[in-house]
């Protein structure tokens, strides 16, 4: 019986072809890393109804069985009960008979580490197809660091292609430096960059919104959360800033001899916690 419920709902999004943007009912918490404050912890399970019932996938850690008993125990101590621990392959995320016993869960949290493990494991996969449908109908995913980086469609994988200075890293402003990939595709408008003001990553940011100006860059400090409701505004929850990129309204992309890149017109704004962002409009809501 299952197996069959698991079956009818993803069919349910395959022939609905459900976008995971407007048509969403459900929110996104995404972390920029390091200490997670209390405060945005009990946001998950406050936006979690009736009660949570929570997921925890830490396929990105190069530990991912401590790293699950860790995010079951911070929870836990939060006063959840309903918690389970997804550790798998591509394979594993497709098997029908084991996801059957996921069906009713509706907060998901990725942990930190490498995002191009929890996308090896993940994309184009049936646990995806369930997490997105859980998304639709009004769930909570969040995630932390990695985490936040496979929640953009064009995910930022944290290579190089110019710059072979691992102890300067993204030094550089210039075209095709920033290594993309396809991420969850939960915001597919947006391009989500972490641990963003400790790490001094700007440059990363600014380099792929001058190269996408449709795209809308947020980068999110450690222990800063961004609070995405289903009208498509977000919230800064926390301890830090979030600061945001628009290059929608500049002038055509500038490239000179030496591949540096530029632009006019490019609008920045540096969020506090409690100041709110329309992703619709792309304006502070003051």
């Amino acid at each position: 019986m299952k197996k069959l419920i698991f079956l009818f709902l993803v069919v349910i999004l395959t022939s609905l072809n459900l976008a995971a943007n407007d048509q969403s009912q459900g929110y996104l918490v995404i972390i920029g890393g390091g200490d997670r404050p209390e405060a945005v912890m009990k946001k998950i399970l406050e936006l979690a109804r009736p009660e949570p019932k929570i997921l925890i996938i830490p396929n990105a850690s190069s530990e991912p069985v401590e790293t699950g008993e860790r995010l079951k125990k911070e929870f836990s101590d939060l006063g959840s009960q309903n918690i389970f621990v997804f550790i798998g392959d591509k394979e594993k995320a497709n098997d029908e008979e084991y996801l059957s016993q996921l069906s009713d869960f509706n907060v998901v949290f990725f942990s930190g580490g490498d995002q191009n493990r929890l996308t090896k494991d993940l994309l184009s996969t049936k646990l995806l197809d369930m997490i997105k449908i859980t998304y639709s109908k009004g769930g909570v995913i969040s995630g932390t660091s990695a985490g936040a980086a496979v929640m953009s469609q064009i995910m930022i994988t944290g290579d190089e292609t110019k710059n072979k200075d691992t102890t300067n890293p993204f030094c550089l402003i210039e075209s095709g430096n920033v290594v993309t990939a396809e991420g969850f595709g939960f915001l597919d408008d947006v391009i989500i960059d972490q641990h963003f003001i400790k790490r001094k990553r700007l440059n990363r940011l600014i380099s792929l919104i001058l190269e996408n100006p449709s795209q809308l860059g947020v980068g999110i400090d450690e222990s800063t959360a961004i609070v995405v409701y289903p009208n498509r505004i977000f919230e800064v929850i926390g301890d830090g800033q979030v600061i945001v990129f628009d290059a929608r309204k500049s002038s055509a992309l500038m490239k000179n001899e030496k591949g540096k890149i530029g632009r006019t017109n490019v609008s920045m704004h540096v969020l506090l916690p409690g100041q709110k962002f329309d992703l619709k409009t792309r304006k502070v809501i003051q």
